[in-house]
């Protein structure tokens, strides 16, 4: 029935005769209906529950939420999310401990690393450690087989033995013309430690005092109260000195008078003996009235001598006192260029033969005299003057009248001419300047001649002396021929032939050394006074007292703070700068040639031999010095049995070697409230091979600040206070250097340390110059006819910045003490210049330029405050200073060198087994 029905409606009617378009329309209608329900709710339905979940959770009663997130709590409120929500509570801890152990755990190997770097750090300095240890072992090796083979122990001082008040009297000669040292001088009074105590009489305590000229007696005093020889005890005075003229004529006493007073002198003894006689003559006019009187055993110390009063090696010939309460004004001193002036040679005197003085009284003790006087040359010497002046070869000025009165002088002497002044001004236009001593040929010296020799020298006249019997000042102890030529009379004929001989350069050499005798021995009382002690004390044979050194006066300061290491100061390569000492800090030794020196090398310290001791060092009242031995070349080090132990490659690398294979230097630094920058530079001083100790300078008023804590850099830091802001407190003789090398050093100068190492081991090489990096040099400025400085870079150059140089402790001294003040005061004006002032001085000495190392010109010094060379007037001071010293020297001693040291190593990686010496280029 079913597949009957079926078939039925298939077949478009329902039974026999249905009715089949009922059918398909109803079918239709279905699937109408059930296709548009379907599109409804697929449609229509997720627009309204899109609109519904966007907008009913905005409903403000959050009961009434129907779609919104519902919180933990209510989630949790069902068994299988509670499950999972400690589950994920107990993996989050786990998370958290994981993350806690790994961290403890980086810290650990972080702690690890460090301790393995500690490791290896400490394994390097446990090997440099012993390296430096088996280096003072076999210092010590070598110091001590030196001693053995030397066999000669360190001698003390010995007692000195003081001498009796009442001296035990010994025979007089037989004639007081026989006076010498050996014979009338009692040694037992001065022995060789005795310090050389000279005793000076108070003159006004006397008569005679009352006579004296008050300019000469008042610088006298002057000079006795700041000399370091003499004392106020008089029983331990090895020397008794009293000054007995220049005397004023209304008033002077009677020779007889005087002679009396003399032999009453508390300590006379009978004879006089270890007594000095000082008479000064500040005018040309001549007073030798000791001639008349009896002086016993006393020596004798004056312008003015005739042979029969003349002891040879007993009296001293003075020059005269002219700047008596004056310094001389080095301004007014004349260049010594151009060397050839307007006249050749000149001359100005009148012989007045009528003159008559006291001592033609006397004249009967030259009556006795055996042997006939020798020809008079003076006329021949007036004819050939006058032919020369005539023949208009040469530009010569000769005149045998003075216009106006001339000065009083001896029978057959030349009396001065004209005033001080003009006399000067002919000398500044003369190359020779002629001296005819007088005619009389007993009369050995004059005041007069004397003053002609002391103006000559002044103004830079080469003196020409007529008269080889004639004794010039200090003859026994300078070598005139160095600065003035001496002729026999007869040879007048030939002197224009030999003045015009002369070369430019032996010209200016004895100009030269000539302006060098009269600054050091003419020009003040304090250097005729110091000259005349100096003389006797090298007679006698004392060594001179040791210079005095400047007391650092130290700031106290924390030290602690462990000094970095700057990266930039430590890249040597594998080049090793040799060991830093773990021994105290080794000082330079001391100068232990003072009695022998004063024995044999009388006339190498006072006539300028060749070499640093040229002009200012060693005059005769300079003290010695305590470390000049290794200066003269004397050798006195820690030289090692079989030669240096400098060798190649390693052994060079460990050790200086050398003739002194055993030194350090000093960092000598100057600084002005700049702490950091101070702290940075100290710093990067750590671990630098052969640092003795640093001395910083400290420039300013302020103290540091009291909790400023200073680098630990393994050796001594003295932190100096100056009295004063001054560049000069750069080259103060500090009494804390205890090296002959210093390093003078800016606190901002950036030097590795392979570079300052390179600069020590070239400075021991030549000790007596300025070693150093940064170069200058001074030109000349045709249009203004001056000098200029000039920091350009240059392949030539003639100064070497002390910022950055090494030097000699000599010149500490000299530049502080013997340099003219005038120079400094200069630098103390501009606060400027100091650098400068020590390249002349030492070019000055050593008639040598300095020496520059590496190619370096500037010092970058990052973030540092701007310095003073970066001022616009910095290079206007500069040039002014120059021209100013040039105007104070007489002349411009800086020289020009194109030489420069480098080694052609330097920084080469190369093993330790190969070969490594600085090959200078």
């Amino acid at each position: 029935e079913l597949m009957t029905g079926y078939t039925m409606l298939r077949n478009g009617g329902v039974g026999n005769g249905g009715q089949p378009w009922v059918l398909r329309w109803s079918s239709r209608i279905r699937l109408t209906w059930l296709s548009f329900t379907l599109f409804v709710i697929l449609v229509f339905f997720p627009l309204i529950a899109h609109y519904y979940l966007t907008t009913i959770d905005d409903a403000d009663d959050a009961g009434k939420r129907i779609f919104g997130p519902r919180t933990g709590n209510e989630l949790c409120e069902v068994k299988h999310v509670q499950d999972l929500c400690r589950i994920r509570e107990s993996v989050s801890e786990e998370l958290l401990q994981l993350e806690a152990k790994r961290q403890e755990l980086n810290s650990e190997i972080a702690k690890l690393n460090l301790k393995i770097e500690a490791c290896k750090k400490s394994i390097e300095n446990a090997k440099q450690d012993l390296l430096q240890l088996k280096n003072v072992i076999s210092q010590t090796e070598h110091s001590y087989k030196e001693l053995m083979a030397q066999n000669q122990p360190k001698l003390s001082l010995p007692i000195r033995l003081l001498p009796d008040k009442d001296d035990a009297t010994f025979p007089l000669p037989k004639s007081n013309r026989n006076c010498r040292l050996h014979n009338c001088f009692d040694y037992s009074r001065c022995p060789l430690t005795s310090g050389f105590p000279v005793y000076v009489y108070n003159s006004d305590d006397y008569p005679f005092g009352s006579s004296l000229d008050p300019l000469i007696k008042q610088a006298f005093e002057a000079t006795v109260r700041t000399n370091v020889y003499v004392t106020e005890n008089a029983n331990i005075a090895c020397v008794y000195i009293i000054l007995v003229g220049e005397m004023q004529e209304p008033v002077m006493p009677k020779p007889t008078e005087l002679e009396q007073q003399l032999h009453s002198l508390p300590y006379w003894r009978t004879d006089g003996h270890n007594h000095l006689i000082i008479n000064l003559s500040r005018k040309s006019e001549t007073q030798n009235f000791i001639y008349n009187i009896s002086t016993g055993r006393a020596m004798i110390a004056q312008s003015t001598f005739y042979d029969a009063q003349y002891r040879p090696g007993f009296d001293i010939v003075v020059s005269p006192l002219v700047h008596a309460m004056s310094e001389p004004n080095f301004l007014e001193i004349p260049p010594q260029v151009p060397v050839k002036r307007k006249y050749l040679f000149s001359f100005q005197g009148e012989k007045i033969e009528s003159l008559r003085s006291s001592l033609q009284e006397v004249r009967s003790f030259e009556e006795e005299i055996e042997g006939n006087a020798p020809a008079d040359y003076d006329d021949r010497i007036i004819t050939t003057l006058k032919a020369v002046q005539d023949s208009k070869l040469d530009f010569v000025l000769v005149e045998f009248t003075c216009k106006n009165q001339p000065k009083e002088s001896l029978p057959t002497e030349w009396a001065l001419c004209g005033e001080r002044d003009d006399r000067l001004e002919l000398l500044k236009l003369s190359t020779f300047a002629l001296i005819i001593t007088p005619g009389d040929t007993h009369l050995v010296i004059s005041a007069g001649c004397t003053m002609r020799l002391f103006e000559a020298l002044e103004v830079g006249a080469i003196p020409v002396v007529l008269g080889e019997q004639v004794q010039l000042p200090y003859n026994d102890v300078i070598r005139w021929n160095e600065a003035a030529l001496i002729i026999p009379k007869p040879r007048i004929t030939e002197v224009h032939f030999l003045l015009r001989s002369i070369s430019d350069n032996d010209l200016l050499a004895m100009r030269r050394q000539g302006r060098f005798l009269w600054e050091t021995y003419f020009s003040t009382s304090d250097n005729v006074f110091s000259t005349v002690l100096a003389i006797i004390r090298t007679r006698i044979q004392i060594p001179a007292a040791p210079i005095r050194e400047e007391p650092a006066v130290e700031i106290p300061h924390r030290s602690g703070k462990a000094a970095g290491t700057d990266p930039n100061m430590a890249d040597n390569g594998d080049l090793d700068l040799g060991p830093v000492e773990t021994e105290p800090p080794y000082a330079s030794p001391k100068y232990l040639r003072n009695f022998t020196l004063t024995a044999m090398d009388i006339y190498r310290n006072w006539n300028s031999a060749p070499g640093p001791f040229h002009l200012f060092p060693y005059t005769p009242f300079d003290p010695v010095l305590p470390s000049e031995a290794k200066f003269l070349g004397s050798g006195t080090g820690f030289r090692p049995i079989g030669g240096g132990a400098g060798g190649s490659g390693k052994e060079f690398q460990a050790a200086l070697g050398g003739n002194v294979p055993r030194e350090q230097f000093t960092v000598v630094m100057l600084t002005y409230e700049r702490e950091e920058v101070l702290m940075n530079s100290l710093e990067r001083l750590n671990g630098l091979p052969y640092l003795n100790k640093v001395v910083v300078v400290w420039n300013s008023p302020k103290l540091p600040s009291e909790d400023l804590l200073w680098p630990d850099i393994g050796v001594p830091i003295m932190v100096v206070r100056t009295e004063k802001n001054s560049l000069n407190n750069r080259f103060l003789p500090w009494d804390e250097i205890d090296t002959e090398a210093i390093l003078s050093i800016d606190d901002d100068a950036h030097l590795r340390h392979d570079e300052i190492m390179f600069g020590f081991r070239v400075w021991r090489e030549a000790r007596d110059r300025i070693v150093g990096f940064p170069g200058r040099y001074h030109a000349w400025d045709i249009p203004h006819q001056s000098w200029l400085y000039n920091s350009n870079y240059s392949c030539e150059l003639s100064m070497v910045l002390t910022g950055a140089a090494f030097f000699h402790k000599y010149y500490a001294y000299l530049y502080s003490y013997v340099m003219p003040q005038a120079i400094r005061d200069m630098v103390d004006e501009y606060i400027n210049c100091e650098d400068i002032a020590m390249n002349f001085l030492v070019s000055h000495l050593t008639r040598k330029p300095p020496i520059k190392v590496t190619s370096r010109w500037t010092f970058r010094c990052p973030g540092c405050p701007q310095a003073l060379s970066h001022d616009d007037s910095h290079f206007h001071e500069r040039h002014k200073c120059i021209n100013f010293f040039v105007k104070v020297y007489g002349y411009m001693p800086l020289l020009y060198t194109q030489f420069r040291v480098d080694s052609v190593l330097f920084k080469t990686r190369l093993p330790h087994d190969k070969t490594k010496c600085f090959k200078f280029i």
